[in-house]
């Protein structure tokens, strides 16, 4: 009898646990269901280039307060860092470690150029996950080497190397010298300001080049022999600690003062903020976007938000860290789903309001189509530091390379 009673038990036991199974079988989409998403972030946050990481991410993190009050499809957005210390290795095996262990449902970054490239082909590509580039600007992210899981947030080196080529166009400059990092960025935004320049003014020439590597401390060597060549007017191709880097040089050297010099990057916030009123004044400069500029209400909420978050006001990577956020929020809402497919199709074409108005996602080329603002730079006193001055605003199909440029571009 007891023999029995304990196979009865046993017996039962088994049916609980097979019951139990079941259910928990039906609840596991249930649960699936009910995870937040995920967004991993790889960027850099030490040594000198952190100043853009942060200000992007904190840019993002403005955004996701207010999306994850009412949630997206019933969930919160979630990001984690990892930082990529500006190398191209670190940020592969970064990438690769959020999507194979962390499983992430989403990549975000960077500011290195070469590390946004690598990490598209890599890891986006391969493991079929969406990538969106907030900072880094080399034109072959979404250009020839642009597939359907990479995305850009911000402007490239073909709008601003094609508002720089128009600007400088129109100036009497014949004899050009080019200097900058040497690396993706550097080359590319050479490439397109020169492409663009020699297009629209067929005699101009280009009498030099110098090349340093990126981040090198010390500039002023370069600009002492880039004057001595005599040029008729310069042009500086610098990304990440660079930025501003080159600009403090020119004002050591009294370069402005001496001959002509384009900068894209010279107008931004992030890149003079570190100088203070110690800036140069009259270097010619492109961006995509500017605290004070435009002056409408969007932007004044953004920059009012930020501040009061942050204590200071936000450069462009702030500006994009932001969009890149409304832009994954309203994606998801498109989709109604959080399926990785369905995000990518959504994005396609897809319209936000931003700080400087409605901004698409271009379905081609997976670039984001924005103005670019042409301007010199000013001390300001009041602000505490120098601004872009007399503006001019570029449309983005002003400045952006035609559809069926990017698909001759890739081969298609």
């Amino acid at each position: 009898m007891r023999r029995k009673k304990i196979g009865n038990l046993s017996s039962a036991g088994l049916a609980l646990v097979a019951g139990l199974f079941a259910i928990s079988i039906i609840l596991m989409p249930v649960h699936a269901q009910a995870q937040d998403i995920k967004v991993g972030i790889i960027d850099c946050y030490s040594g000198p280039a952190a100043v853009y990481g942060i200000d992007a991410l904190n840019g993002f993190k403005l955004a996701l307060q207010e999306i994850n009050k009412n949630g997206v499809l019933g969930k919160k957005i979630e990001f984690t860092t990892r930082d990529t210390k500006f190398k191209v290795d670190i940020a592969l095996n970064m990438a690769k470690e959020l999507v194979l262990r962390e499983d992430v449902d989403i990549l975000v970054g960077t500011i290195n150029s070469g590390a946004a490239l690598a990490v598209s082909e890599a890891v986006a590509k391969k493991e079929k996950v969406p990538f969106i580039v907030w900072i880094s600007k080399s034109e072959n992210i979404t250009g020839k080497k642009g597939h359907r899981y990479v995305f850009s947030t911000g402007e490239n080196t073909a709008m601003a190397g094609k508002a720089g080529g128009v600007a400088l166009s129109q100036k009497p400059y014949i004899k050009y010298w080019i200097g900058g990092d040497d690396y993706e960025y550097g080359h590319a935004i050479a490439d397109a300001a020169w492409r663009n320049l020699k297009a629209r003014k067929p005699e101009v020439e280009l009498i030099g080049k110098s090349w340093w590597k990126p981040g090198e401390p010390d500039l002023i060597p370069y600009i002492t022999s880039t004057l001595a060549a005599k040029p008729d007017a310069v042009i500086f191709c610098t990304g990440g600690r660079s930025m501003t880097n080159i600009m403090k040089a020119i004002k050591a050297t009294g370069m402005a003062e001496k001959v002509p010099v384009y900068v894209h990057t010279a107008t931004d916030h992030a890149v003079l903020k570190p100088l203070g009123l110690e800036a140069p004044e009259g270097v010619l400069g492109t961006m995509d976007y500017h605290f004070y500029f435009p002056d409408i209400s969007a932007n004044k909420r953004f920059v009012e938000a930020f501040k009061a978050a942050y204590g200071h006001p936000p450069g462009f990577p702030a500006f994009h860290g932001y969009n890149t956020a409304n832009f994954i929020a309203a994606a998801y809402e498109k989709a109604g789903s959080v399926d990785k497919e369905k995000f990518i199709d959504a994005m396609e074409g897809l319209e936000i309001d931003s700080p400087v108005g409605k901004i698409e996602m271009r379905a081609c080329d997976h670039q984001v189509i924005m103005p670019m603002f042409l301007g010199v730079t000013k001390l300001s006193p009041e602000e505490g530091v120098a601004i872009s001055s007399d503006i001019i605003t570029l449309s983005g199909a002003d400045v952006m390379p035609s559809c069926k440029e990017i698909m001759e571009a890739r081969g298609q």
